[in-house]
């Protein structure tokens, strides 16, 4: 490789990234610029200083051909080199995930990841602008997952790339540094420069001359040197590139034409066959070409040496003879069995309004698409509409298909806007819109409105329907509630009133019921219309299943979906995962999950999960005791109530009886509610809902909770009578007793808190102390600190001594977490305009009291007075924390 002129500096930023990688700063530089401009050179040039210093080198180029193949651009970089990035065996494995991007993405970051572990490396995509759209999903996945690794990844592309490829810079923005290098042409001395590394020799004043023709683009500038570029004409390469190529033989201009029509990249033995020429007889052919500049041998493939030359030798085709040559090339695909797929982008080149044959195999490439390449389906589908007359009738049937295709790539409210279009009378379609067609077209975007929620707002009575549309629609009209139950012997129409009647028994708590009929619709789910998504109906299954404490079962299943199931419903997956992982006390993984929603969602985008995500990460960081953080991670009513009764406000807890059903552990929300509140009225209403819990869905959990907020009203509200108090505590203590084989351990330890603390009161300390003990250690070991530290104060002013206490989380001497409850409480007040006297009438305190909490709370927090104290308050509750 000669020497880069003119690009020092932009060589020495990509090197000082490169630097950075190595020593642990994972980027991403965007090096643009226009056709010719020198993008490759410049990242020859660093691939080989990265080589040079022992860098780890993966790279290579997309081709226009690449979007209708699966991870086509990256796959090379992937194998390249003698130490691949991805060994064979893992390579193979990936292609089963084809269909699965985002798991597809998750399994390729692992790979890679394990396999630098530290070592520094460089990955280069160049023409980027070409990337398949797998490939642009897949590397946004990666380069933030991989945002610690020492890796340098860098994408040459044109300007504009197009959405795709902004939305893959967006999404890693966040995790890594992001550089943008726009090539500019080179100046006047550069590019003589050039031209005498090319030609070993100075430049004579002419061809100097000449020179200033190329506007500093080096590619013109070495066509030039080579006698393919004429610079005095406004299509100088068009005109070398016709001179150098009419210099050839007419099989060799046979050959370039014909490749040229291929594409920038082609196989030999495709472009025999079309010429109907043996292999051998094109060899000269070929290396005459060769010998131009103009292709290059690849082994397996062979290419122009740069898609200009290709340009210029398509330019000297004409238009009629391209058309036929596309034809040609769709014609021998399809016949040597490549797929319609295959040969969709030359039928689209040919293809004129009105072409039947055309439509019909462009249908079927845009479903052979659909498995793999969702984007792309959606990209012919939508050119296969527009060639279809706007009055035939089967535009309809096409339409059809272009809402089936945008539902499968997930592109729902492109799907809506399309079907409301299609079926509304617009321009978009004047042909006939039969029953059957608007019926079929609703059916298929019901099941997605139904997963948002939103079903009412479908056409649910399309008079005239055919039967099996007829009872499908009707059945939808049941599960809208517009409609009882009817009989049917249609298998997807007796699904969805299935699936009605368990939404119903899930609405009221009855879990059971609603997990046997979950799993009959399931059963009867297929491919036809109006069917629903199994997996969207096996996670409500799962989620009944774990209401009902089977846990265990419930969690493997869904260990064994995430990675190989749909992943576009990950963030659905990863959230019910991480409910379920709370609930048998395993906060670590429960927050893993919840995380994992959080980053996938967008991904996929669907942000319906992030609620149920950022409450669970709340739970979690209530339990560790980490207020600020479960402040930050959600602010629905639930999560602040929580934190104003941490921070002593009883009268919180009544907020907390507004949690809906379906809210993270609602029944501990409750047990909170009617135990940490002093209103009688409180208490019981958080009762008789457990109770009502209880009675929908009798399981342990639900039961025992239900009881021990009743045995904790009639111990704190109700019971006078000496007996009555006995009885009442010999119940609390079988229900602690009954918790022992619950699959939910930091609701067995609540209760055995609860139940110590009783027994503290009434004098039995032995048996007190050894069960709140029990709780200690269970609070401790799953690393609920919060719990732990209130058990441990009770056991310690209880006179319990040890020489050294479990590793419960101490708390900080300064700061917002340095405060105790009372001192929180009292800063709140304060900040919202309270007086000393007002906050102790409110707290039923006296103002001394008061006043000495107030001086605790200023000396944690580094403030001096009542403003800086409320300054700070409001800078850190968005809203005043008790609205």
């Amino acid at each position: 490789m000669g020497p880069l002129r003119g690009r020092s500096g932009e060589l020495g930023q990509l090197l000082e990234a490169l630097r950075a990688a190595e020593g642990g700063t994972s980027s991403l530089t965007v090096v643009t610029g226009e056709p010719g401009i020198g993008k490759s050179a410049l990242v020859r040039a660093l691939v080989e200083q990265a080589e040079r210093h022992g860098v780890l080198v993966a790279q290579a180029a997309a081709h226009q051909t690449d979007e209708i193949s699966p991870l086509a651009s990256l796959a090379p970089a992937l194998r390249t080199g003698a130490e691949p990035l991805i060994s064979t065996e893992h390579f193979l494995e990936l292609a089963g995930l084809n269909g699965q991007p985002l798991w597809l993405g998750e399994r390729l970051a692992d790979l890679i990841g394990r396999r630098l572990d530290g070592v520094p490396a460089l990955v280069v995509l160049d023409d980027a602008q070409w990337a398949d759209p797998l490939t642009n999903f897949v590397l946004r996945i990666v380069i933030a997952r991989l945002s610690r690794a020492k890796v340098m990844w860098v994408l040459a592309t044109r300007p504009g790339p197009g959405a795709l490829f902004d939305q893959m810079i967006d999404a890693v923005r966040d995790q890594v540094p992001v550089h943008a290098l726009q090539l500019a042409p080179l100046s006047t001395e550069a590019v003589l420069e050039l031209a005498a590394d090319r030609l070993g020799a100075p430049v004579d004043p002419s061809l100097s001359v000449r020179l200033g023709g190329v506007q500093g683009v080096p590619f013109l500038a070495e066509q030039l040197v080579a006698g393919l570029y004429v610079a005095d004409l406004p299509d100088g390469l068009v005109e070398g590139v016709r001179r150098r190529v009419s210099s050839t033989t007419e099989l060799c201009q046979a050959l370039l034409r014909t490749a040229a029509v291929f594409g920038s990249e082609f196989q030999l033995d495709d472009v025999a066959v079309l010429m109907g020429e043996p292999i051998a007889k094109l060899a000269g052919a070929l290396d005459e070409a060769i010998r131009a500049g103009l292709l290059a041998d690849g082994s397996s493939t062979l290419s122009f040496r740069h898609e200009l030359l290709r340009a210029a030798v398509l330019a000297e085709v004409p238009p009629s003879a391209q058309r036929a040559l596309h034809k040609a090339i769709a014609d021998q695909l399809l016949a040597s069995g490549q797929g319609a797929s295959a040969a969709a982008p030359h039928i689209l080149a040919t293809a004129a309004t009105g072409d039947i044959g055309a439509i019909s195999t462009l249908r079927k490439a845009a479903h052979e698409l659909l498995e793999t390449m969702s984007i792309t389906a959606i990209s012919v589908i939508q050119q296969t509409f527009e060639l279809t007359p706007v009055d035939d009738a089967i535009r309809g049937d096409v339409g059809e298909d272009v809402v089936e295709i945008l539902l499968s790539g997930r592109q729902f409210a492109a799907a809506e806007a399309f079907a409301d279009d299609l079926l509304g009378g617009t321009a978009l379609y004047r042909g006939p819109v039969s029953p059957d067609l608007r019926a079929a077209i609703w059916l298929r975007l019901m099941p997605h409105m139904w997963a948002t929620g939103r079903l009412g707002q479908c056409e649910l009575d399309v008079p005239g329907t055919s039967a099996p549309l007829a009872d499908r629609m009707r059945a939808y009209r049941v599960l809208a509630r517009l409609e009882e139950p009817f009989e049917t012997t249609d298998p997807v129409a007796a699904g969805v009133q299935q699936l009605a009647e368990a939404e119903r028994a899930r609405a009221v708590g009855r879990y059971m019921e609603a997990r046997d009929l979950y799993r009959a619709a399931r059963a009867a789910t297929g491919d036809e219309v109006g069917s629903h998504p199994a997996m969207l109906i096996e996670l409500a299954e799962l989620f009944c299943q774990a209401q009902l404490d089977d846990l265990g079962d419930a969690l493997d299943r869904l260990k064994e979906l995430i990675g190989t199931s749909d992943s576009w419903l990950a963030p659905q997956l990863s959230v019910l995962r991480a409910r379920l992982e709370l609930a048998t006390g395993n906060l670590s993984a429960a927050a893993d999950a919840a995380n994992a929603c959080l980053r996938w969602s967008p991904e996929v985008f669907d942000l319906s999960s992030q609620t149920p995500a950022r409450q669970i990460l709340a739970l979690v960081a209530l339990l560790k005791g980490r207020l600020s953080e479960a402040r930050e991670q959600a602010t629905d009513d639930q999560i602040r109530a929580l934190l104003e009764v941490a921070d002593g406000d009883t009268s919180a807890a009544a907020r907390l009886l507004e949690a809906p059903l379906d809210y993270p552990e609602r029944h501990t929300l409750l047990l909170n509610a009617a135990t940490g509140t002093s209103d009688v009225k409180v208490a019981a209403r958080a009762a008789e809902l457990l109770a009502s819990q209880a009675e929908a869905s009798p399981t342990v959990t639900f039961r025992s909770t239900a009881q021990l907020a009743g045995c904790w009203n009639e111990l704190t509200f109700h019971a006078t009578a000496d007996e009555d108090l006995a009885a009442a505590r010999a119940r609390l203590a079988d229900v602690v007793a009954g918790l022992r084989n619950s699959p939910r351990p930091l609701l067995l330890a609540y209760a055995e808190a609860l139940h110590g603390g009783v027994e503290l009161e009434h004098g039995e300390r032995a048996k007190a102390v050894a069960t709140l003990e029990s709780a200690l250690a269970t609070f401790t070991e799953l690393g609920a600190a919060a719990p732990a530290t209130r058990v441990q104060a009770v056991l310690q002013a209880a006179g319990v001594r040890r020489r050294k206490w479990a590793a419960v989380q101490q708390r900080p001497e300064s700061g917002w977490e340095a405060l105790t409850p009372m001192e929180r409480r009292v800063a709140l007040l304060v900040a919202e305009g309270h007086t000393n006297k007002s906050a102790a009438d409110e707290l039923v305190l006296s103002a001394s009291t008061v006043g000495t909490h107030l001086r605790a709370a200023f000396g944690k927090l580094g403030v001096n007075s009542r403003v800086q104290l409320t300054r700070l308050v409001l800078e850190r509750f968005a809203s005043p924390p008790n609205a």
